[in-house]
């Protein structure tokens, strides 16, 4: 037993993942592209991705929303962890970056499952809000420009269901939201919509130091 989470060396990383990560050769064929992009930092993790695979599965998702797609390793993950007739709605601003992720949803046979809709995602949440959507969500995953994540949350929040779950990447920023000589803005951002959602009484929470953070928020 500990009363505190386990310090994960590179050995212990390791271990964990030749002891659980069960990646598909897509994924990892995936994640080996993006590893040469010259912003490959933005990928998230392969165990993090099996994670939020399994959080769909667990939830029985069967539409799910994500906000910053890249290179397509977690929209295709998620997509893959939906039923035959799921839907995940993907939003990202770069077509360069997602026509990477289109051919990967392609070859992973998931193409069909996922509505691509370029531009700001705060128009495109507004939008879908705007379409009669409210409530309509069962997940949603957030991982895009920092700036925006108080906008993102709150439109999510508004999107999903009741019992649906929000999952906001990046919450612990490699550590910088603890260090307070770090003062820019993205890091500022995300300490305080990490505030908010800790008092946050229309949630039920969890922050796991997964990856880089991500921050599980269950709508009450």
């Amino acid at each position: 037993m500990s009363t505190k989470s386990t310090l994960v060396t590179d050995s212990l990383y390791d271990y964990i993942l030749a002891n659980s990560l069960r990646e598909s050769a897509i994924l990892r064929q995936l994640r080996e592209e993006t590893a040469k992009h010259s912003l490959a930092n933005m990928q998230i993790s392969p165990e993090q991705g099996q994670l939020m695979a399994l959080l769909v599965e667990l939830t029985g998702a069967r539409n799910i929303l994500e906000i910053g797609v890249f290179t397509g390793y977690s929209s295709t993950s998620l997509a893959l962890a939906l039923p035959v007739d799921g839907k995940l709605t993907a939003c990202d601003i770069s077509k360069k970056h997602t026509d990477v992720a289109r051919r990967y949803w392609e070859l992973a046979g998931v193409v069909h499952k996922v509505d691509l809709r370029l531009g700001p995602a705060l128009d495109t949440l507004d939008n879908l809000l705007a379409e009669g959507l409210a409530g309509s969500y069962d997940l949603a995953f957030i991982d895009a420009d920092k700036g925006n994540y108080d906008g993102y949350y709150e439109r999510s929040l508004s999107l999903l269901r009741q019992g649906g779950l929000i999952m906001v990447d990046n919450v612990l920023w490699s550590g910088q939201v603890a260090d307070p000589t770090f003062k820019d803005d993205d890091t500022a951002a995300i300490r305080a919509l990490n505030k908010k959602i800790h008092a946050d009484v229309r949630v039920s929470i969890s922050l796991l130091p997964v990856a880089d953070g991500i921050t599980l928020a269950l709508k009450r």
